[in-house]
């Protein structure tokens, strides 16, 4: 088996605005594996700033991993705990090499088409009337769950941009999420917490900042607005770690994407254990081309969770890769009429 990587830079059609600042590019990598006349490729869908695996021998440990694939998936796997992004592509890869064609990676009626996936439609942070913008295109687009990313503005405002889809739409018409990135202060969160709990909200992810366990904890259990973890999962790679964590929070959910948490075997190992204590969860991408996207696609619709996903990330690049998915309805689709187009593999 011949092993190989490549970097890719994808850039935004819009630069998207979060609490941490403003995304023109997003910086990707690629494993391709080829063996026997086949070939696959996975996506070590590095976040720079965010990723547990965002360090300066990154790529060292990519060329280390394309040297040593005769070690096989299971040991590499296992030797690469401290690198969730590589752990996704590497799997994502094998599943791909073995597939039916290099896309196939979890077959079911999603990947036949005959299935959809519910997803959020995800408003990023700009000025009031940009987001008021994106509101009501996604409502237009046929969503029924909208998330709307929020601390970066000020919040009176973003205050308002709620209210303002409340007084449209009752919570069984559109249901809404906000993700605050961990924006909010120690001293104003519950505050904000109960002024977005009268806008009847689904749930807030992160409301402060990861790794003030006892804040966050003190939070879920006061907190009249359900709590998703989402940062504060990552850099957690020990299953006794894992558990330890969500039994001191106690969170109302968590939020998993699998290029931050060790793969589909690390975000189910999360799955497993927050089931065991009656915490619920979704599965979100975290800006990955059309190559990532489509295999936690494939994985999430084999996980029959009835809640909306996060998976609608896959318009936002202009050099994004042609493929199948389509979002119709706020549902996403594996279009079969497209095909999909990887210049580089």
């Amino acid at each position: 088996m011949k092993a190989s990587y490549q970097k890719y830079l994808l850039h935004f059609k819009k630069p998207s605005g979060t609490s941490r600042g403003i995304l023109f590019d997003k910086e990707t990598w690629f494993i391709i594996l080829e063996k026997d006349s086949k070939k696959g490729i996975g996506e070590c869908a590095l976040f720079r700033g965010l990723s547990a695996d965002d360090r300066p021998d990154y790529e060292e440990k990519l060329r280390w991993v394309c040297e040593n694939i005769h070690l096989g998936k299971s040991k590499l796997l296992e030797m690469l705990k401290e690198f969730p992004s590589i752990q996704f592509g590497l799997e994502t890869a094998f599943l791909s090499l073995k597939g039916k064609h290099p896309f196939e990676i979890f077959p079911s009626d999603f990947v036949s088409a005959q299935a959809p996936i519910d997803i959020n439609g995800l408003i990023w942070m700009g000025s009031d009337a940009e987001m008021q913008d994106q509101i009501n295109r996604k409502v237009a687009a046929g969503f029924r769950c909208i998330k709307l990313k929020i601390g970066a503005i000020d919040f009176d405002t973003e205050l308002r941009l709620l209210q303002s889809i409340r007084n449209h739409f009752s919570p069984e018409a559109i249901e809404l999420r906000v993700d605050a990135n961990g924006a909010f202060s120690p001293t104003d969160a519950l505050k904000k917490l109960n002024q977005l709990a009268a806008l009847h909200i689904h749930s807030i992810e992160q409301p402060v900042k990861a790794g003030q366990s006892n804040l966050m904890a003190s939070l879920c259990a006061n907190s009249p607005l359900p709590i998703a973890l989402d940062e504060e999962l990552i850099g957690v790679f020990d299953k006794a770690d894992k558990l330890k964590l969500l039994k001191s929070i106690r969170p109302q959910y968590i939020i998993l994407k699998p290029a931050l948490v060790g793969g589909f075997l690390g975000a189910k190992e999360w799955i497993d254990l927050a089931e065991s204590l009656g915490i619920g969860w979704w599965i979100t991408s975290a800006l990955e081309s059309n190559i990532g996207l489509n295999a936690i696609a494939q994985w999430t619709y084999t996980l029959k969770n009835t809640l909306p996903q996060g998976l609608g990330t896959g318009e936002l690049f202009t050099n994004n890769f042609d493929s199948p998915l389509v979002v119709t309805n706020g549902k996403l689709w594996n279009d079969l009429s497209k095909n999909w187009k990887v210049p580089m593999f």
